[in-house]
């Protein structure tokens, strides 16, 4: 309702601003006016500072934002590849402010320095080769330099020798509006899957037939253990989604039809990350937020918010639907021991499917007692015809 108001006050505001120079301009009638359509040199010079004004308005704008919003940027990153990738994005970010201030202070200084005056005319340039060479090549061997390290990094990510190397297989498996994470158990290979397979507890379409099927886990939320390399392998149910997990520098597209891969590992557990002092900075601040909702929330007989807790998250970061904003898993990093504790006591999917469907059968075999079957006529009620019978006769 607020907004609405203050939306309002501003469009009366201009209204108003708008009838009152249309106001002035009847006040000038019959006063001697330049009405042409042609700037003079004044308009030119006004427009020459404007240009300036608007320039230190940019600067003062970028440095109030860095400010201000400065400590959204994630902190400390949770994998190995983590750093590089952090790198990356510093260097990027440091040759764009470069280049977007010196290319601004030169477009506006230029702009009031050449403004337009009589008489003045444009000096015709005529190809320099040695300055074409020179703007030429520097973006050249800027832009190669962060492709190839770009390209370095990528390659340090993404690749994975399955046969050489200790790692962990887990399935991601998108859908409107949730995650699913499935394990490849200890043969550490996952058994085929298809959506036409999917059906009761079975809600990842595994086949149940698959020798490679017959240790594999699905779960809700998603554990992984610290210092190990886990490849994901990622599939959608039914559009393109995107898996994304920031603390770990991880983004990956689950496309239909096809199966996707990122692998990292782990360098930090839930645990360790909640002691990072840029989270619990995030955490207090929150939390402060969430104390004054939650007065407000009680002051109108409602419930209050609880204390929120640091935790990483599996995010959906495509727009894939009404509820996409929900679509995320809690993903906790576990010390190794903790890890094997807490797969120790979980059944497998082939185990859910064969209980689902003797738990069917025996709920079919009830069914079938419970309807009683056709019983011949009730002999007293027989014999008591037989018997009035007889006494009429």
């Amino acid at each position: 309702m607020t907004t609405l108001l203050v939306l309002t006050v501003l469009v009366l505001l201009s209204v108003a601003i708008w009838q009152m120079t249309k106001i002035f301009d009847l006040t000038q009638v019959g006063r001697k006016s330049d009405d042409s359509q042609i700037s003079n040199n004044n308009d030119n010079k006004v427009q020459g500072y404007l240009m300036l004004g608007f320039l230190g308005f940019f600067y003062a704008f970028l440095v109030y934002g860095l400010l201000k919003w400065g400590h959204l940027a994630l902190g400390t990153p949770a994998s190995e590849h983590g750093p590089d990738y952090d790198n990356l994005m510093t260097i990027s970010f440091v040759i764009i402010f470069i280049v977007l201030i010196l290319t601004q202070a030169l477009l506006h200084y230029f702009a009031f320095k050449y403004r337009g005056e009589e008489g003045r005319k444009a000096l015709y340039y005529a190809d320099n080769d040695k300055l074409e060479f020179i703007w030429t090549i520097i973006p050249v061997i800027t832009l190669a330099g962060l492709i190839l390290y770009g390209l370095y990094t990528w390659t340090n990510i993404m690749f994975v020798d399955e046969n050489e190397e200790d790692v962990m297989v887990v399935e991601l498996y998108a859908k409107q509006f949730a995650w699913e994470a499935r394990y490849s158990g200890k043969d550490n290979v996952l058994g085929k899957a298809n959506v036409r397979l999917i059906e009761g507890v079975n809600t990842m379409g595994v086949d149940v037939n698959d020798p490679n099927a017959q240790d594999d886990i699905a779960v809700q939320e998603l554990h992984i253990p610290k210092g190990k390399k886990v490849l994901f392998k990622l599939r959608s149910q039914d559009i393109i989604h995107s898996a994304y997990m920031p603390h770990f520098r991880a983004q990956m597209n689950c496309v239909p039809g096809m199966v996707t891969e990122f692998a990292f590992r782990p360098t930090l557990t839930t645990d360790e990350m909640r002691q990072d002092p840029a989270i619990v900075e995030k955490v207090t601040n929150i939390n402060k937020l969430r104390a004054k909702k939650s007065a407000q929330l009680v002051a109108e007989g409602k419930t209050a918010l609880d204390p929120y807790t640091f935790d990483y998250l599996l995010l959906c970061n495509k727009i894939c639907g009404a509820s996409h904003y929900n679509m995320q898993m809690k993903i906790v990093v576990d010390t190794p021991e903790q890890f094997e504790a807490w797969m120790k006591d979980k059944g497998t999917i082939v185990k859910a499917v064969k209980e689902e469907k003797a738990a069917k059968a025996a709920e079919a075999a009830g069914a079938k007692k419970e309807v009683p079957a056709a019983q011949p006529a009730d002999t007293a009620v027989v014999a008591e015809v037989v018997d009035s019978t007889a006494v009429k006769k």
